[in-house]
């Protein structure tokens, strides 16, 4: 495989964690040199100049946005999947599967 091949390629990863299912898109997909791991790096995010397009985009960027190499448990992976293009990123309720909803801040009500 060529590196401008291996650069172009883009991974879906779905797993657990805590008690929501978090679907995530990077570039890189290997075994980790922790044991029992999965590593994942590279994550690719919309990037949206000023008005927030998706609330939960902005989420997973928050929380995963400094990360140079997520260190997954194998068992806490429920897919890898190699796609052609970027869906939508998602947070889902295990139990559900229903996409959780952030809440628009709202301020608070004066005292």
């Amino acid at each position: 495989m060529s590196p401008s091949t291996r650069q172009n390629t883009l991974y879906k990863i779905t797993f657990h964690n805590h008690t929501k299912v978090y679907e995530l898109y990077a570039r890189s997909v290997a075994a980790s040199g922790l044991w029992g791991f999965t590593e994942v790096a590279d994550l690719v995010f919309d990037v949206h100049e000023g008005l927030v397009v998706d609330p939960t985009e902005e989420r997973l960027r928050d929380e995963f946005g400094g990360t140079k190499v997520l260190h997954l448990p194998m068992q806490s992976i429920i897919r890898i999947e190699e796609v052609e293009r970027k869906g939508q990123s998602a947070i889902r309720d295990a139990a559900t599967g229903e996409k959780v909803v952030t809440p628009f801040p709202m301020p608070a009500k004066p005292r």
